[in-house]
């Protein structure tokens, strides 16, 4: 469930020295329904791509309750941000 982005195959479209050092494919993970899979203000890592399942994304209000913004699917990518730290949660709704 969790990779990162993929460096283009083709010799001519190699990608630059420091994305080349910095660009890390890691494993498929599964995650059970309801799993965090990260945490708002959690430190930002990796860039995810479902292979399997759904994730919701959403955070948490001051009253308790979720404000969900957005649902992933397979083949969607998510964990794209701006800042350093994750603005929101991602949970997996089913097995993922």
């Amino acid at each position: 469930m969790q990779t990162a982005a993929s460096i283009a195959q083709n010799s001519h479209l190699s990608p630059p020295p420091r994305a080349r050092s910095q660009t890390h494919i890691r494993p498929v993970t599964f995650h059970a329904p309801d799993c965090v899979i990260y945490a708002q203000g959690e430190r930002t890592r990796s860039l995810y791509q479902i292979e399997y399942g759904a994730v919701r994304i959403y955070r948490l209000l001051a009253d308790g309750r979720r404000q969900i913004v957005a649902f992933h699917l397979v083949g969607e990518t998510f964990g794209f941000e701006i800042n350093e730290t994750h603005s929101f949660y991602a949970e997996a709704m089913v097995n993922t």
